[in-house]
């Protein structure tokens, strides 16, 4: 076995928290179930569950949510978006949550229901954001609330600092912490930080870490998130295209790498996007030397 990357007291110091999405068919429920199983494993600080654009999901995630809550020990937060939705319509989705069990959301805006890069409307009767979606939130009951953040700048956004500014209202109207999106250039999101912290907002942020299962597939998403893809990562994984078994390798060592990385600068709170797979997941915190508890 391979030194791990962390030491010891790095990694008692280590937290992670994992997404996933409701699934769309029978295959990939059973999918699902069997990920959460394995990656139960690590025993995570907690574990997010996504609500698709206008609520496309709402039924499946409410599935989904409730038999986390239900069959598992995993604390459990349920996406909540307020695009295209009133306030009623919001407040009737978190009491239908809050019967389930549900204490703990992830707060967001959520896309167009065109998808990403059309244009968003408020719905005339609903929140205009995802700061006034946190207040609204907090109107309603003493949630434990997370929100996004974005080291490269929300592709609406006109700017970093206007970016940095709805963080900043975020917090203000009582969030817990922020989840980034995902992305690579570990000096980028250092200096996203500095420039967080110099707005006088005290908030986590936790990086957002993305295992790349397939670079190609990985760069057409990025484009629309807004994220940009280094030219080591081109190189790192040249010459896996047809080989699977190093591509996934590769995956592992360029996302324990980075999360090693973020560690010696001084972060310890971690936020994996599983995309429903645990393998990759499992082989990354293997390699920084993290140990199943469960």
């Amino acid at each position: 076995m391979s030194t791990p990357l962390l030491s010891d007291a790095d990694i008692g110091r280590l937290k992670i928290s994992f997404e996933f999405f409701p699934p769309k068919s029978p295959e990939m429920e059973g999918q699902l179930w069997e990920t959460v199983a394995d990656l139960g494993g690590w025993e995570p600080d907690f574990v997010s569950v996504t609500y698709g654009a206008g609520g496309s999901t709402r039924e499946p995630t409410l599935v989904t949510v409730r038999r986390l809550i239900a069959e598992t020990p995993l604390r459990t937060a349920s996406h909540l978006t307020c695009v295209g939705s009133s306030k009623d319509d919001v407040r009737r989705v978190v009491e239908e949550l809050q019967a389930v069990g549900v204490s703990r959301f992830v707060a967001l805006r959520g896309d167009p229901p065109e998808g990403p890069g059309s244009v968003y409307r408020p719905h005339p009767q609903g929140y205009a954001n995802g700061a006034e979606l946190v207040k609204g939130l907090k109107s309603i009951g003493d949630f434990d609330i997370s929100v996004s953040a974005y080291p490269e700048k929300h592709p609406e956004s006109e700017s970093v600092a206007a970016d940095i500014e709805m963080l900043k209202r975020k917090a203000d109207n009582g969030a817990d912490r922020a989840l980034s999106q995902f992305f690579f250039d570990n000096d980028q999101f250092e200096r996203y930080m500095d420039a967080v912290r110099a707005a006088g907002i005290t908030l986590p942020v936790l990086p957002g870490i993305m295992p790349i299962h397939n670079l190609t597939q990985l760069k057409r998403f990025a484009g629309r998130c807004g994220t940009s893809i280094p030219a080591f990562l081109d190189e790192r994984f040249a010459g896996t295209e047809e080989d699977a078994e190093r591509r996934f390798e590769v995956g592992a060592d360029v996302a324990a790498e980075q999360i090693a990385d973020l560690v010696r600068r001084g972060i310890s709170d971690f936020h994996l996007y599983t995309m429903n797979r645990a393998p990759l997941t499992n082989a990354v915190l293997t390699r920084l030397g993290l140990a199943r508890k469960g």
